[in-house]
């Protein structure tokens, strides 16, 4: 996610700076629902409310505890930026990177999975915003076997923002390109497969993954979704990409022979994810699982592309 905001804000959503407490306290045990709402509020009129800067920008009110929402799965992010774990027989896969403030924090919740660093194989990075692959410079020495992914203009979407952003206060930096993958490449990592699909919109280098997820003795194709806002657009064609990546994961959602019924999602409060987290922890034997719902990514999904629609003409009338 990229932000146009206010220096102070801008620089408080990078660095991690301190905030009043109010801040913290506005969105106390990361309910999805009125974050969902702060962030409606940036993307109608492009101006970040106050009390949603001041939040993001205080370390202490986004810490979270990692949890197993699949046998396989570890979730070890923040409230309002995701970060996977995947386990597999031969290895881990780590799906996005957090940044600045939260390398700590991510990484002593990988340590509390009991996943070694060095049993990393791959990081799946989505797209070059500083919320999703920042981390990856300090994460880099530390992952001694880990190759690291992302399509080619995400690569240097990145490296373009992290050159943008020497000299200011809220520098950072990227690491050089390592592995590029295209739509349809496949990672294989023991007992899962790992496809890649260029998803480009949010931004023009935004990759989405697809894999396997296990629960009580049955398989799931699981989704993350590279890129879920308009909030970084340059005009209508990158809309229009948009609305075609969307179209084309339904597709794929819907698809006779796999399908998708899971969505590991880059931003928790996009569909609900602390709120299936708490339904997680009361689940009785023989319950379904809440997070296998192929109508609930649908639905998400038809309602971005409704909103990329009524964007896609908001753009054109700038012409």
């Amino acid at each position: 996610m990229k932000f146009k905001i206010a220096k102070g804000v801008a620089l408080a959503l990078a660095m991690g700076t301190a905030m009043p407490a109010f801040g913290q306290a506005l969105f106390d045990g990361c309910p999805s629902g009125p974050i969902m709402a702060k962030f409606g509020e940036f993307g109608r009129t492009g101006q970040m409310p106050p009390d949603l800067g001041k939040w993001l920008g205080t370390p202490e009110a986004q810490i979270q505890d990692t949890w197993a929402p699949f046998d396989n799965v570890d979730y070890v992010g923040i409230c309002w930026v995701s970060s996977w774990l995947v386990h597999t027989t031969e290895g881990t896969v780590l799906i996005d990177t957090l940044y600045g403030p939260f390398t700590k924090p991510l990484l002593e919740n990988i340590a509390k999975t009991g996943t070694d660093l060095a049993d990393i194989k791959y990081v799946l990075m989505t797209h070059g915003h500083f919320d999703h692959v920042g981390g990856a410079a300090a994460l880099k020495p530390l992952l001694p076997n880990a190759t690291f992914v992302m399509t080619q203009k995400g690569w240097d979407e990145a490296a373009k923002d992290a050159a943008a952003s020497q000299g200011g206060r809220r520098a950072w930096d990227m690491i050089e390109t390592d592995l590029v993958v295209a739509t349809d490449d496949k990672i294989t990592l023991g007992d899962n497969i790992f496809t890649a699909l260029e998803t480009p919109g949010h931004t023009w280098g935004t990759a989405s993954y697809m894999f396997d997820v296990q629960d009580a003795g049955e398989t799931y194709r699981a989704v993350t979704i590279g890129g879920l806002g308009l909030n970084a657009i340059e005009g209508p064609s990158q809309v229009e990409a948009f609305i075609e990546s969307l179209d084309d994961l339904n597709e794929r959602a819907q698809d006779s022979d796999a399908g998708i019924d899971v969505h590991l999602t880059t931003h928790g409060f996009s569909n609900g994810l602390n709120e299936d987290r708490q339904a997680l922890a009361e689940r009785a034997e023989g319950d379904p699982h809440v997070m296998v719902n192929r109508q609930g990514l649908l639905d998400q999904i038809a309602t971005l592309r409704s909103g990329a629609v009524e964007r896609l003409e908001i753009e054109k009338s700038k012409q």
